[in-house]
């Protein structure tokens, strides 16, 4: 039977307490809701999910927090070169100032492009000079 050391001892408490340090940190993301908040005990009120023979699908579900969202998706140009998957739909919640945010998307073969009241937009984009001239 082998004993341990002195030196063996402390090195094997070391690698004890950082494991317990890594263990105990925090996790990173959205902080878990509390147990006494609205969130917390949200339950989901309707939820439905449709898949058809062909790929498409839609889908939508609400909760008793507010939050709703609805989505449908299907292949465009179904085996072509210019093949893409769409999805459209919108999603809304409730924000910590009381306000109903609400937002619409699509993604598709041109990205996913969102829209809603509090989502900035960029300002317009200026025309191209004609060719050969640098300044107006």
């Amino acid at each position: 039977m082998q004993t341990l050391t002195h030196a063996s001892c402390l090195a094997l408490a070391l690698v004890f307490c950082c494991l317990g340090a890594v263990h105990a940190q925090p996790q990173r993301g959205l902080p878990p809701p509390r147990s006494n908040s609205f969130d917390a005990n949200a339950v989901i009120l309707k939820q439905n999910f449709d898949l058809n023979p062909d790929g498409s699908y839609q889908y939508n579900y609400e909760t008793s927090n507010g939050i709703r969202a609805d989505e449908a998706g299907y292949l465009k140009n179904p085996g072509t070169q210019v093949e893409a998957q769409v999805m459209q739909g919108s999603y809304s919640y409730t924000g910590p100032d009381g306000v109903v945010y609400t937002i619409t998307y699509i993604a598709d073969e041109n990205g996913y492009r969102a829209e809603g009241a509090h989502i900035p937009t960029p300002p317009p984009v200026r025309a191209a000079a004609a060719p050969g001239r640098f300044f107006k």
